[in-house]
């Protein structure tokens, strides 16, 4: 796990212009609700995360992630197969990034934000393969948390994987990654809410959708697999709402 303390980039407004006006309290007009008086719940709030398989030491490199950090501007990224040359991501670019290996690997998964993580994302042990042992991390974020997920291949094996990390979930709850499954996820509660196109050319022959997203008690408001960079997986993109 590395959690560094570098201070986090401050993320642009949303008008592009990179800073964010305020108004003095006292020249609010009095027909003006101030926006720290509306209640939490009220306020849409957006999420995009982006979920990578990076293809360890052969594929995506610290530049590829960059860029895509660069044109997608996500509150969250997602990597599996990222490597220790990954971990010099948060002096390149800022904000908060932490990485867990597999057991006796080169390889795990790993996340970044642009702002602080609201606690240091967990790391959960899974049921084991025959030659992998696995983890997922879950990232808590605001009212709802993330599973961060590179599953077995086995398609009994995956499934109950599937069933133990949705334990480790609050009620608003997410799971994106590389699945690793064919066909449907046969999650109780969750609703499959990625992109449906292949995410992946397995063999260099056959596309597969591996790399998905299930949710409960959550919207989504936009969903799309991203252009190829080089990895044998396409990056996926959702962008997750509470209702």
């Amino acid at each position: 796990m590395h959690q560094s303390a570098v201070a986090p980039a401050q993320p642009a407004a949303r008008d592009g212009t990179g800073t964010h006006d305020t108004v003095p309290r006292d020249t609010v007009p009095r027909d003006t609700v101030p926006r720290d008086t509306v209640p939490r719940d009220t306020v849409p709030r957006d999420t995009v995360i982006v979920s990578w398989n990076l293809l360890r030491t052969v594929g995506a490199s610290i530049e590829d992630v960059i860029r895509l950090i660069e044109t997608e501007r996500p509150d969250l990224l997602l990597m599996q197969e990222a490597t220790r040359e990954i971990d010099r991501l948060e002096p390149r670019v800022g904000g908060h990034y932490a990485r867990s290996p597999l057991p006796g690997r080169i390889h795990g998964v790993a996340c970044w934000s642009p702002t602080p993580f609201r606690t240091l994302p967990s790391v959960h042990p899974l049921q084991p393969g025959t030659l992998i042992r696995r983890v997922c991390q879950v990232i808590d974020l605001d009212g709802f948390s993330v599973a961060n997920v590179h599953l077995s291949h086995g398609q009994v094996l995956n499934r109950r994987q599937l069933r133990l990390i949705a334990t480790f979930l609050p009620a608003r709850g997410a799971v994106l990654g590389d699945f690793n499954l064919v066909g449907p996820a046969l999650l109780p509660g969750f609703r499959d809410i990625g992109p449906r196109g292949p995410t992946h050319r397995m063999a260099d022959m056959l596309p597969i959708r591996l790399d998905r997203c299930l949710a409960r008690g959550l919207d989504c408001i936009e969903s799309r697999i991203l252009p190829h960079r080089p990895s044998d997986h396409h990056p996926i993109r959702v962008v997750l709402r509470r209702p």
